[in-house]
């Protein structure tokens, strides 16, 4: 025969199960254990601080009827809190005729923070074992990457805005999830730090948390280790703004995925706002669980493209400017143009020749660009891009690096042109359309008929002759 406690739970539990979505009784629910019944209290065991928190701030009026249902109107209920490396027998009690009243709170057990009022009360840390250590929650973001900071061009003004429309709304655009994608070093990042920074300034009292994929593999199989993955969901499923970064790493991971989707699925029906970072666009994920891959396309996908030229300088204006350093335009151009596809390393191309000038007391020069770049190239498989061919071919005949893109049919101009179209054939991997695309968007007839003109001109002209092995020679240097 059952016991009454362990009966009188579980005709609790058919009401409950009538009137509350299947994932949330089994996520609340399901892990409750009824301990005992006297003078009509019942103690039941919940298995966090968090789970009693959601409990009393989602299901209270739900537990109060069924309570008053089985116990009758002096009914009440106390828990039961499992805290590791404290005494689990003593109760919260919660008087139910006192229906504004809160559990009376242990002396021997921290408050939860509830996330939802925005107060500044301790929160279990996943990584920590519950009971040994408590810490504040930490949005992890870095101050430095704000908007601010964030130079806006083509490559990336379509992620950045819907960003900056999250910032100012987060949780109630069309943009949950807003996941941002691009390859490395392009600033996605950057970009996820600047709208959690936003938000923060905006909605003091929203919580947000930025952390890395790997981070959040590693709290989980923690928690797992610890037998505390409640606590781990739980904390979750209470943040305002979950920045989550480089999600592709979750590829094959099936018990992480599975924990993500439901953190995932409760924060977006709570209209919490979720902005995830990855290297590839959602279609191109491998080993992502399809539920989870159709989610991510809910909101929307926003790439970061390779800057343009004048994306680049103005990203390396910006750095000096922020530094307070100086240096000469033509330095800057030749970083620009030396380093196309990685803005990270751009930028570290030039704390590195800043670094070489101060140690050792030499004035920042094209020269010392040109060697600090030879070097660092080297470590970095650099390629020569069309850009980078433009410049030195203008520079060599004395030219602004827009009179190339133009229509006009001067003849220097034009042999310039043709000059810059052969050495992207020569020294690039592009196709004849996209060596016209960037030549003044000519076709890619017109490409090869520059390549058979500048052939010819160097089988007939000693003098052009010398020119063309001058230029090729500055572009490989």
């Amino acid at each position: 025969m059952k016991r009454r406690h362990i009966e009188v739970w579980d005709n609790c539990l058919e009401v409950i199960k009538d009137n509350v979505h299947s994932q949330s009784y089994k996520t609340w629910f399901e892990p409750i254990k009824p301990l005992k019944i006297e003078n009509n209290v019942l103690t039941i065991q919940v298995p966090s601080q968090f789970f009693y928190e959601w409990l009393e701030e989602h299901y209270i009026n739900l537990l109060k009827k069924t309570i008053k249902k089985e116990l009758g109107t002096e009914g009440r209920l106390e828990y039961s809190i499992i805290m590791d490396n404290y005494d689990a027998s003593s109760p919260f009690s919660i008087n139910f005729p006192a229906s504004n009243k809160k559990a009376t709170k242990n002396p021997l057990v921290s408050m939860p923070l509830d996330l939802n009022r925005g107060t500044s009360k301790d929160i279990p840390n996943p990584f920590i074992i519950p009971g040994l250590k408590k810490i504040k929650v930490e949005s992890q973001l870095v101050e430095s990457y704000s908007f601010d900071n964030f130079v806006e061009g083509d490559c990336n003004r379509l992620a950045r805005s819907a960003g900056y429309a999250v910032a100012e709304n987060p949780g109630k655009t069309a943009f949950n999830p807003l996941l941002i994608y691009s390859a490395t070093g392009l600033g996605k990042t950057h970009l996820a730090h600047a709208i959690g920074l936003q938000v923060k300034n905006n909605f003091p009292e929203k919580t947000v948390l930025y952390v890395q994929t790997e981070q959040f593999m590693n709290q989980y199989i923690e928690s797992v280790r610890n037998n505390n993955q409640n606590d781990f969901v739980h904390f979750y499923q209470m943040i305002d703004v979950l920045i989550i970064d480089d999600v592709q790493f979750l590829a094959g991971k099936e018990k992480t995925q599975d924990i993500f989707f439901h953190i995932f699925n409760h924060l977006h029906q709570n209209s919490k706002q979720l902005i995830i970072t990855s290297d590839k666009p959602p279609v191109e994920l491998k080993g992502m669980e399809p539920r989870l891959l159709s989610r991510f396309k809910w909101g929307l996908s926003a790439d970061l493209q390779v800057p343009d030229t004048e994306t680049r300088v103005a990203i390396l204006k910006r750095k000096l400017y922020a530094d307070g350093i100086e240096i000469p335009q033509d330095v800057i151009e030749y970083l620009a143009y030396s380093i196309t596809t990685n803005v990270r390393e751009m930028e570290g191309a030039l704390i590195s020749l800043v670094a070489q000038s101060s140690l050792n007391k030499k004035a920042i020069t094209i020269d010392l660009a040109r060697q600090m770049i030879d070097k660092f190239v080297k470590n970095t498989t650099r390629e020569i891009s069309i850009d980078y061919i433009q410049k030195v071919v203008c520079d060599f005949f004395g030219m602004p690096i827009d009179q190339i893109n133009t229509k006009t049919r001067k003849r220097e101009i034009v042999q310039a042109r043709q000059l810059a179209m052969y050495f992207s054939k020569k020294h690039t991997k592009s196709s004849l359309a996209t060596i016209g695309l960037h030549c003044g968007n000519k076709d890619h007839a017109t490409v090869l008929h520059a390549c058979k003109t500048v052939t010819n001109l160097i089988e007939t002209d000693k003098q052009f002759r010398g020119f063309v092995n001058e230029i090729d020679k500055k572009i490989q240097h």
